[in-house]
């Protein structure tokens, strides 16, 4: 599994695309059968009680996509707060399981791992 992170808008989904994954591969923020899901923070942020059992689904995955939620100004509303912390620590997690994690900044990829 490849794990993609970057701020919003940082050229994230360009890149998957540019592995040779197509619009009908990629799912939104929604946990399904298709090899790439987009977005994670998405799912993470709805039930962050229920993120680290996304775990053992997400290995399963060629490719997961997450905002970076770690940074910036700490949110006052404890959903929020509670959110980003468990979008951190299942990143953290999949970044350990991955064979591969690239951060972009500013469209531009880093391999981090792998």
């Amino acid at each position: 599994m490849i794990l993609v992170i970057g701020a919003r808008s940082s050229g994230k989904r360009a890149y998957v695309e540019a592995l040779g994954y197509g619009p009908e591969t990629i799912a939104d923020g929604v946990l399904d059968d298709r090899p790439v899901l987009y977005n994670l923070q998405d799912i993470t942020m709805a039930d962050p009680e229920g993120a680290p059992a996304l775990l053992e689904s997400l290995k399963d995955k060629e490719v997961v996509v997450c905002d970076e939620v770690g940074s910036g100004v700490i949110p006052l509303e404890k959903a929020r707060r509670l959110g980003r912390e468990a979008t951190g620590r299942l990143c953290c997690q999949l970044a350990r399981e991955a064979t591969q994690v690239v951060r972009l900044v500013a469209g531009i990829p880093t391999v981090i791992k792998g």
